[in-house]
């Protein structure tokens, strides 16, 4: 067992970002749900703010768990060409697949946020945070979404993850920072004391705490 809890997992992922602190052009994204818990311990560490970035997979009608692109926040549609050009999906299903997951994704958005606007990446180093990697898919999507509204840096930084996962992130991020890395990996929740799921009310809750520590 690496971690009591995220939180923990967190302060201690905070550590091995350091060089970070204190920067008035570095924000935190959170994936939800399990992400935040960590994320928000990154940002109070950091003295950065915090911020939800959602995703969401855009699967192949009949073969879900395979990805022909992603939905994220800010309207950013990323699509996986091979996928694309190898099982051909008609206009029609990608746009009635991207309709459904839109509108979940925008049902989180006004969970989490209500009334609050997303962060300005723009020119910003923003540091990615997951509660774990496995493989990566999730984060994946994130670090390709992202890189339509120009951030001038992306970390995806996570507490655990599969080391040849956290290895593939090398090309595709400006910097990786994976606190652990076990061999054989199992699974994230293998190296959690208490991982609990996140709920809807705590990834509130978290993102109005950290709201209010900056406005102090």
């Amino acid at each position: 067992m690496l971690y009591h809890n995220r939180e923990d997992a967190g302060r201690q992922l905070a550590a091995r970002l350091v060089h970070y602190a204190g920067r008035d052009d570095v924000i935190v994204l959170a994936l939800p749900r399990g992400g935040v818990p960590v994320g928000f311990e990154v940002a109070e560490a950091l003295g950065a703010p915090l911020d939800v970035f959602l995703v969401r997979k855009l699967g192949v009608p009949g073969h879900e768990e395979l990805a022909m692109g992603a939905i994220a926040t800010g309207g950013v549609r990323v699509l996986n060409e091979q996928v694309m050009r190898s099982l051909r999906p008609s206009a029609e299903e990608l746009a009635e697949v991207e309709s459904k997951e839109l509108e979940e994704l925008n049902r989180r958005e006004r969970e989490y946020r209500r009334d609050r606007a997303p962060l300005d990446v723009t020119g910003k180093t923003v540091i990615l945070v997951d509660d774990g990697l496995a493989t990566g898919s999730t984060m994946r999507a994130a670090v390709a979404a992202l890189r339509r509204i120009k951030p001038s840096r992306i970390v995806v930084a996570a507490p655990v993850g599969a080391a040849d996962t956290c290895a593939e992130f090398a090309s595709e991020a400006d910097e990786v920072v994976c606190a652990h890395e076990p061999e054989p990996f199992y699974g994230v929740g293998m190296w959690y004391e208490d991982f609990a799921q996140t709920t809807d009310d705590e990834v509130r809750e978290l993102l109005g705490r950290s709201e209010a520590a900056r406005a102090q």
